[in-house]
């Protein structure tokens, strides 16, 4: 089971300082409709942090409000001791926390080498963040380097995630949020996919918050976990306590 990394890479953001994530007490949803209710949390940038739930738990909502995609009806989401409340999806994002939705997110009709250019410009001067350059992601996602030139529409489930998470890592963020990123992939490709990301966070320094419905893989690359049930944490711990637990299960 992974443990919390207690050193970086030079140049990666754990060598300088250790970001944080804060959720307060937060309520949020869509119009009149409330999905999270309460919810807090605290993610560091030296974690891979887990956000675990049955289907329509909230665990999606609370992404999309840690992203400012959503606002908040109530609580607080702190970065680095700063509020982002109203600051919007584009300003979250220069912050340094990016998030890669389900479905993927990609441009269809815009190649791969397009598709990671956006992610650049994101990151236009801020790039001394992290040490991400297009080499370290053709490196990380080798199916991509001879496809630069071709439209990510054209990619299979798997590539195209590969696209999505590469874009997001190009704007150099100090956090990775991930809305389940093996949907879609065959079983045989879910762990490759889930040890490439956890090698992410231990090459830069960036800090994770995943949602994963493969409960089991999702455990076994993250440092701690929070399952959400009807839009409230009802556990939280360390990955290795809640993989080991029996009466976890009765939770999904």
């Amino acid at each position: 089971m992974p443990q919390s990394d207690t050193s970086a890479p030079a140049g990666s953001i754990a060598d300088r300082s250790a970001p944080s994530l804060e959720v307060r007490s937060v309520t949020a949803g869509y119009g009149a409709h409330t999905v999270l209710r309460d919810v807090s949390l605290v993610a560091e940038s030296t974690e891979v942090i887990s956000l675990l739930g049955h289907n329509g738990a909230g665990k999606s909502t609370l992404l999309r409000a840690i992203a400012g995609v959503i606002e908040v009806m109530e609580g607080d989401i702190r970065f680095n001791g700063t509020s982002q409340l109203g600051r919007g999806s584009a300003h979250v994002a220069k912050d340094g926390i990016a998030l890669v939705p389900q479905g993927r997110g990609v441009f269809p009709t815009l190649s791969i080498g397009e598709n990671l250019r956006l992610g650049a410009g994101v990151a236009r001067g801020v790039r001394d963040r992290t040490k991400v350059t297009l080499d370290f992601v053709l490196d990380l996602f080798p199916a991509l380097a001879h496809r630069l030139h071709e439209d990510a529409g054209t990619l299979s489930g798997g590539q195209q995630q590969m696209v999505a998470i590469g874009t997001a890592l190009m704007a150099c963020p100090r956090f990775l949020l991930l809305d389940e990123p093996s949907t879609g992939l065959a079983p045989v490709l879910v762990q490759t996919m889930l040890d490439q990301i956890r090698s992410v966070h231990r090459e830069l320094g960036i800090g994770v918050v995943i949602v994963e419905q493969n409960i089991h893989e999702a455990l076994r690359i993250s440092d701690r976990a929070y399952v959400l049930r009807l839009g409230e944490i009802v556990r939280d711990g360390p990955a290795a306590t809640l993989l080991d637990d029996p009466d976890i299960w009765g939770l999904f």
